[in-house]
């Protein structure tokens, strides 16, 4: 079996790649739950510890990573909470060690949001309405787009020839070609100035809570996509309980930005495009022996037949009217 490159990064090497960045190590290293990069908070002599990202050989290019640097400064220097990467004494946020492209971040401490609070959405949609009014003054010139032809039918093929059990192939195939048709009918709406800077992952896992304030971090996943991109996942339950939620976030939200309600014809599109593209991310990484050991149900039978389910529903998602606000 070949080696996988995250083998070479050793405990020593994280160590030895912190240190190389200016930074002395008293070598209390802790990883983190991370699969798609290797993230570890590394203790030093002098000081709080920091949280060293190793981005996934391969993945993004230079000019994508320091595009994420960038949007991620820029939020701090308008004093939103993000995790920003720290720069060197040469203004450097980006460094390399053995062929590993790292960055360092601060520590940021915080618990899960809790949502049953109303006044918590509130507070976010605020927030984010900040975070779009940055992310609205310039555009990103390399991050991705966020396309179903990208989301849904590159990561469906690579299914479909890998992963998908043959007896399943042509409903699969089938089936995902009916999502991905009534996807682009409701995205063919957006329009190139639909498209913003947004975090393109923003969801509960992501934002760490603390003294009423959402702070946000990983922007790994930034891109070019509509602002409700950046809404619609914090929107669960029965319709009713998505119609009171949506108000909430949108009320916060039109504090600092004019939230476009044509948007919410697009949000199941976003979730088809989400579904997909995440079963496609599982398959890719396959090879990385931390996806099998951490996602031990997938690719399984079962696992099958409940992605299948999951698509069935969302078609007829696709044709429902979409949320309304209040």
């Amino acid at each position: 079996m070949n080696p996988h490159p995250y083998d070479a990064l050793t405990p020593e090497a994280v160590i030895d790649a912190v240190e190389s960045a200016g930074y002395l190590s008293d070598a209390r290293l802790l990883a983190l739950n991370s699969y798609e990069n290797r993230v570890y908070q590394v203790g030093l002599e002098e000081g709080d510890p920091l949280v060293a990202k190793f981005y996934r050989p391969e993945r993004w290019t230079q000019e994508q990573i320091l595009e994420e640097h960038e949007y991620a400064l820029a939020l701090a220097e308008a004093d939103l909470s993000v995790v920003a990467p720290l720069a060197d004494a040469d203004g450097n946020t980006l460094h390399t060690f053995q062929g590993f492209r790292f960055a360092l971040f601060p520590r940021r401490g915080g618990y899960p949001p809790e949502f049953d609070n109303l006044d918590n959405l509130f507070i976010l949609g605020r927030t984010l309405g900040r975070i779009h009014a940055v992310g609205r003054a310039k555009v990103f010139e390399h991050r991705i787009s966020l396309r179903p032809e990208v989301m849904i039918e590159d990561s469906a093929n690579f299914l479909l020839e890998h992963f998908v059990p043959a007896a399943l192939r042509p409903a699969y195939e089938t089936l995902v070609r009916d999502v991905s048709e009534r996807a682009s009918e409701r995205y063919a709406e957006v329009a190139d100035d639909d498209l913003i800077r947004v975090h393109g992952d923003c969801h509960v896992g992501n934002i760490l809570w603390r003294d009423d304030t959402p702070h946000f971090v990983d922007l790994d996943d930034c891109a070019r996509a509509p602002a409700v991109q950046d809404l619609w996942m914090f929107l669960s339950g029965e319709r009713p309980r998505r119609q009171l939620q949506l108000a909430e976030l949108v009320e916060g939200y039109n504090e600092f930005s004019d939230f476009d309600p044509r948007q919410l014809r697009w949000v199941e599109a976003l979730r088809a495009m989400r579904m997909v593209n995440y079963a496609g991310w599982l398959a890719r990484r396959w090879s990385d022996p931390a996806f099998p050991r951490s996602f031990t149900w997938f690719n399984s039978e079962r696992y099958w037949a409940d992605h299948i389910l999951e698509l069935r529903e969302q078609l007829a998602e696709l044709q429902e009217p979409p949320l309304e606000l209040l």
